[in-house]
């Protein structure tokens, strides 16, 4: 299936802190928006204005970054879908953390956003490496549960069930709709009350 979630390369963008919320993920003015265009230029918004310019999320050298580097509960706090949906907006393709709230992790799993967790030290050594080297490729490996970069690895967790639903492609409801559409269509076709005419009895 197309929507398979098997591996995801990119660079990284290290976020160093416990307990960011999603009001600070997308604040609430933001949540007006009839579609979620546009959310990823709101990211962080209060966040990157009170750094001044020096929000990771603005500094240059992390633009374009693709796997967000996060700590401990990150997502905590409402349940706003929004959150997930911007920071996919901006270009995150994949989170790596101690540890996700666990609505915020279920929204991201919906957008196929696999969320991964590792040890505070594997984290530790993650956000340093990418501080001192923006361009460091990271490669997550989710087939086998691993993050890759340079001649280095460790270990990754992630629920079984939401495991299977990425790498098999099933965390897509409309790619699996769409997939199967010759056999609904059959089905439909048999439904006697789908040929009623209107005003029949």
């Amino acid at each position: 299936m197309a929507s398979e979630v098997l591996s995801i390369t990119g660079r990284g963008i290290p976020l160093v802190g416990n307990d960011i919320d999603t009001d600070r993920i997308i604040p609430a003015r933001f949540l007006k928006c009839v579609t979620f265009d546009g959310l990823g230029q709101h990211v962080f918004a209060d966040d990157r204005a009170q750094a001044a310019g020096q929000h990771p999320f603005d500094l240059p050298q992390y633009q374009g970054a693709e796997i967000l580097l996060v700590n401990a509960n990150f997502g905590c706090g409402s349940s706003r879908e929004h959150a997930p949906q911007a920071l996919a907006k901006w270009g995150i393709r994949a989170l790596i953390g101690e540890s996700f709230a666990e609505i915020f992790f279920g929204n991201c799993l919906t957008l196929g956003i696999p969320c991964v967790t590792a040890p505070a030290s594997v984290i530790q050594t993650l956000q340093e490496a990418v501080a001192r080297n923006p361009e460091l490729l990271l490669t997550l490996d989710l087939l086998n549960k691993q993050v890759r970069w340079e001649d280095n690895a460790a270990a990754v967790e992630i629920p079984q069930g939401a495991w299977q639903m990425l790498v098999q492609g099933t965390w897509d409801a409309t790619a699996q709709l769409l997939a199967a559409r010759n056999r609904i269509q059959e089905v439909a076709a048999s439904l006697p009350y789908l040929r009623w005419q209107r005003g029949a009895r």
